[in-house]
């Protein structure tokens, strides 16, 4: 596994609070990584210090093996939470001015902002000032001006605020786009049903320090808890289960048990199937990465 970034051992504090103590962590090349916390739990403060707004007071952060304090302005693509467009400006005269401030030319400026405008669907507000968009609109453009220089790393902070379910889907296939076309991204959100569509690892800070990292997959894995949805043709006697397995819900159709491990499950099963009673339907419950989150963070309080 490639790893493009790398943040090591990072520390910040402002005046008496500290915002970030010793948080490590591997960000893989061309992937899409979840950056997720509680309010207040510092994933602003690390944004910064990742993209060289401010500097840590301990560690250090690498890309591609070099300190971000020496790479070039624009390496990096970062799209905060807040806008940070110029609201009496006219939407195409802004984002060709942002291209020219990362050396591109004129002519290529031109042509990068009309194949954004085009491929977002907003062609016909080239022309307009950017506080006459709506919300959501003035978010399209924010995510056009990140992307459109074509770096190598992207932050998004927050990318689907404001968007109607349409445009949320727009934002979210070309973010799957640009992971196929080689861009690793940063995805930092409370959304955490957006993180398990498209997260193919997170970390999650809470107070200051990272307490989780892993794969999403994995991560659901070690935290499951020997939950089973199973229904037979015919329902069985609840009253009767076997030591070590709980009925959580009964309903005509499905049953949701809880045992103590997978084989007890496994052993109730087999003496209905060897009763004559057939299995229907039988799936493990994985916990939602919201689950994991909460059960986590609270571990911390």
């Amino acid at each position: 596994m490639s790893i493009i970034l790398e943040v090591k051992k990072v520390s910040k504090s402002y005046s008496a609070h500290r915002a970030l103590h010793q948080v490590s962590f591997n960000v893989p090349a061309n992937s899409i990584f979840g950056l997720l916390g509680p309010n207040g739990a510092g994933k602003t403060s690390l944004i910064r210090i990742i993209t060289n707004i401010t500097q840590a007071d301990e560690g250090e952060v690498l890309l591609n093996g070099q300190n971000t304090t020496n790479i070039p302005r624009g390496t990096i693509g970062y799209m905060p939470e807040e806008r940070g467009l110029y609201k009496k400006m006219k939407v195409a005269e802004q984002l060709e001015y942002f291209c020219l401030l990362r050396r591109m030319s004129p002519r290529l400026a031109a042509e990068r902002v009309h194949y954004w405008l085009r491929k977002m669907n907003i062609a016909d507000w080239a022309h307009k000032n950017v506080e006459e968009l709506s919300k959501g609109m003035q978010q399209k453009i924010q995510f056009i001006a990140t992307v459109m220089h074509e770096p190598p790393l992207l932050i998004l902070d927050e990318p689907f605020s404001g968007l109607d379910p349409v445009n949320t889907e727009l934002i979210m296939a070309e973010i799957l786009e640009l992971k196929q076309k080689g861009t690793t991204i940063i995805f930092s959100t409370h959304r955490m049903e957006q993180v398990e569509e498209i997260c193919d690892r997170i970390v999650l800070i809470n107070k200051g320090e990272n307490v989780l990292e892993d794969a999403v997959d994995t991560l659901k894995q070690k935290w499951k808890e020997n939950i089973f949805n199973v229904a037979f043709e015919t329902h069985p006697d609840t009253t009767a289960l076997p030591t070590g397995i709980q009925l959580q819900k009964d309903a005509d159709d499905l049953m949701v048990l809880k045992s103590e491990d997978r084989h007890t499950v496994n052993r109730f099963i087999r003496e209905q199937i060897t009763a004559g009673n057939e299995l229907v339907h039988m799936e493990e419950v994985l916990p939602s990465l919201n689950d994991i989150f909460i059960k986590k963070v609270n571990e911390k309080v």
